[in-house]
């Protein structure tokens, strides 16, 4: 099944996932990946510049009315909900936190799963709330893939322990499997 859009959520402990699994994701991805990390907004804020050491993908922070491009890496940033308008523009909203979030990860999953349906995938990593639950069931109920942290490798496993306990059709994955398994993503989208 063709994918179209991978988004990545997390909250606590998430950065450092990041940092291992970005390396290994092959540059020839066939979508954009976007990710929703809970931030606090700081004026110096350079996680974009700092999740970009680890990979040879480009790194951006979205920007509203950004137009999505194949290959590349967006950051949502803080103090932002993450829409999709269509597959291809995207668009920042400030309207109340969600969660105590903004951005929050259920905003920005159920907007893909309205948008791109069942060629969503999501990736929900360590948190400490229950934000993105509700984001993955409805990209699931849209027949889009999801995935999650092994909750006992989470350095607060309460986020991908909820999605386990909560969902199924899920796939629990350790850090060192999330890449090969984005790049199956890709490879599956090429035999199709």
């Amino acid at each position: 099944m063709e994918t179209r859009i991978l988004l990545i959520g997390g909250s606590a402990g998430s950065i450092n996932v990041l940092m291992q699994v970005l390396p290994f994701i092959e540059t020839d991805i066939s979508f954009p990946i976007v990710i929703v990390l809970h931030r606090k907004p700081h004026p110096q804020s350079a996680l974009d510049d700092l999740l970009a050491t680890s990979t040879q993908i480009p790194v951006l922070e979205a920007e509203d009315k950004t137009e999505l491009e194949i290959g590349k890496i967006y950051l949502v940033p803080p103090d932002y909900h993450l829409l999709f308008e269509n597959e291809s523009i995207i668009s920042l909203d400030a309207s109340e936190k969600i969660n105590y979030s903004r951005p929050s990860i259920d905003v920005t999953f159920e907007s893909a799963a309205r948008v791109f349906g069942s060629k969503a995938c999501a990736l929900l990593l360590s948190g400490g709330n229950g934000d993105g639950v509700e984001g993955l069931r409805n990209i699931s109920l849209h027949h889009g893939k999801i995935f999650v942290q092994d909750p006992l490798t989470a350095e607060v496993d309460y986020m991908p322990r909820k999605a386990v306990e909560t969902l199924t059709e899920l796939v629990i994955l350790p850090p060192k499997l999330m890449a090969k398994y984005i790049n199956e993503l890709k490879k599956l989208q090429n035999e199709q």
